[in-house]
């Protein structure tokens, strides 16, 4: 049941770290509060992500202190970081400097890396046979973090000006994840220490939160479209929301009664073979315990779902120092950057992309962007439970290389004006983001080996403010310079037309080096297979 408890524990976590995700949909309320232009916006959004940088301390402190420290500390720092901007926003604070807020959005953007690693190592050692399974259940509800923030927002301040909600924006985002952190701490723990056999007999609750995880994406995506939102009063949302994110809590719950069950049934059968067995009582115990541990190991055996064992292993044990010497690594990096890290500047920019063709629904797209980031983050995790069951499991590199090509699609199709175009394509892209997020978390541990992966993942995502930056910074200058006079703002299709055509081909290069990754470690993982 502790397992199961550590598992809801992560899904909480998640579904409120997403804080960064929830930047399109205040930025230009805070371009127009800061009264500064588009490139020093991209410079926030940028900051933001330059958090990841310093990842790796996360990592070091995940080896050194109780995970639950690290949790605290991590929602420390957000509320730290965003609660003096919603002082500031809100009129609480006299004066802050652009340079400060730049910091404090770092700052922010670090508390998510703390979070992350915290669910991360915790699906690594709690569910060791299923981390995969594990981390893209886990971290598909953060895909859903702009959705819920958005729900809330709505739902408390759906009368009120865009400057009341950016404000709230800044105070969830500083409050929640602490608040979510504080209950969540007691079982964000290793409850499996010294058990190889952590993590067997799981079928039925996978199962069950798969059944749930859906839904609440489905609910999501549905509740996210214009005409039902519309329909559907605010409030009503975000309870039904609010509730999808309880409902995962009753498989501790159905896993605590099993067990409850059989332990009575076990004394019950106990107290009758005493009575009827009399003298020969201690031998016929005896016995029966060793029959029973016989037949659990049987069960451990041929249980369906433990097909999963077969999901590829370790490629090699490799520290960081040895990690960054090898063409794997730097294959990888590349492709993540030119893949997810591109979508997620994307993203960032969504708000001013909507604005410059005159669509003023910003916040359903970014509602939108987060319900199919939420299912591009599931779908490994369930493609790996069925494929499994075939003793078959895809290449990681391979499959990245295929989530990247419609990316390629879909900002070619951002060229059309239609507004259909750019709903459709930040679904495509949203949810392979989203999906080779995920797949990144086990081709980290495939590739380089679970004992450093704390500071070795943190140390491949630290490619994300890179790319913020690079990619980001680089758009803004296409939008000033497409703006009458250089000004602060620009409308047209034009402003984003040339930048859409450099992503498509960066991504298109992307998907070339994910082929070049899968050649290099093809043998690995048909030998793994």
């Amino acid at each position: 049941m502790q397992q199961w408890l550590s598992l809801v524990a992560m899904i909480w976590l998640q579904s409120v770290a997403g804080t960064n995700t929830n930047f399109p949909a205040y930025s230009s309320q805070l371009k127009q509060i800061l009264s500064i232009s588009q490139v020093q916006l991209n410079n926030l959004a940028f900051a933001s992500d330059a958090g990841k940088l310093l990842g790796w301390l996360s990592g070091l402190a995940a080896v050194h202190l109780p995970l639950w420290l690290v949790l605290l500390i991590g929602a420390s720092l957000g509320l730290v970081g965003y609660g003096i901007q919603y002082l500031f926003v809100a009129g609480q604070v006299a004066s802050l400097s652009y340079p400060a807020v730049f910091l404090l959005t770092a700052l922010a953007g670090n508390s998510i890396c703390w979070i992350n690693t915290v669910c991360y190592v915790v699906a690594i050692r709690n569910f060791p046979l299923h981390r995969q399974v594990v981390v893209g259940l886990t971290t598909s509800y953060q895909g859903l973090s702009a959705g819920v923030y958005t729900d809330i927002v709505y739902a408390a301040f759906n009368q009120r000006g865009g400057v009341a909600r950016a404000q709230a924006y800044l105070f969830l985002s500083s409050v929640l994840p602490v608040v979510t952190s504080l209950v969540t701490a007691p079982f964000v723990r290793d409850v499996n220490a010294g058990n190889p056999g952590a993590g067997r007999n799981t079928h039925a609750g996978f199962v069950m939160l798969f059944v749930i995880t859906i839904a609440t994406g489905v609910y999501a995506v549905v509740s996210s479209m214009g005409s039902v939102s519309g329909w559907l009063p605010a409030v009503n949302n975000a309870m039904g929301m609010g509730i999808c994110l309880m409902v995962p809590a009753v498989v501790p719950l159905a896993e605590g009664l099993k067990h409850f069950v059989a332990l009575t049934r076990k004394r019950v059968q106990d107290v009758a073979s005493e009575e009827e067995n009399g003298e020969r009582r201690q031998d016929k115990i005896a016995v029966g315990d060793q029959e029973e541990e016989e037949e659990e190991e049987e069960v451990t055996v041929v249980a369906p779902f433990e097909e999963m064992a077969i999901s590829i292993g370790v490629r090699e044990e490799l520290g960081a120092r040895d990690m960054v010497r090898r063409v794997e690594f730097w294959l990888y990096f590349f492709v993540y950057l030119l893949g997810a890290t591109l979508g997620f500047v994307f993203l960032n920019n969504l708000g001013q992309i909507a604005e410059s063709r005159g669509y003023s629904k910003t916040s359903s797209l970014v509602a939108l962007s987060s319900a199919f980031g939420f299912f591009g983050r599931l779908i490994p995790s369930l493609f790996d439970c069925l494929l499994a069951r075939w003793k078959y499991v895809v290449a990681r590199p391979a499959l990245i290389a295929g989530l990247m090509a419609p990316m390629v699609g879909a900002y070619f199709l951002l060229l059309s004006p239609a507004t259909a175009a750019l709903y459709a394509s930040t679904a495509v892209i949203g949810t392979c983001s989203g999906a080779i997020t995920s797949i990144a978390v086990a081709t980290t541990t495939e590739l380089f080996g679970t004992k450093n992966f704390s500071v070795n993942h943190n140390i491949v995502i630290a490619n994300i403010p890179i790319g913020s930056f690079a990619f980001g910074y680089a758009a803004a200058l296409l939008y000033r310079r497409q703006s009458p006079g250089g000004g602060q703002k620009c409308m047209g299709m034009e402003c984003y037309n040339t930048t859409f055509v450099v992503w498509g081909c960066l991504c298109s290069l992307g998907t070339v080096l994910a082929l070049l990754l899968y050649a290099r470690t093809r043998k690995f993982y048909s030998r793994s297979i």
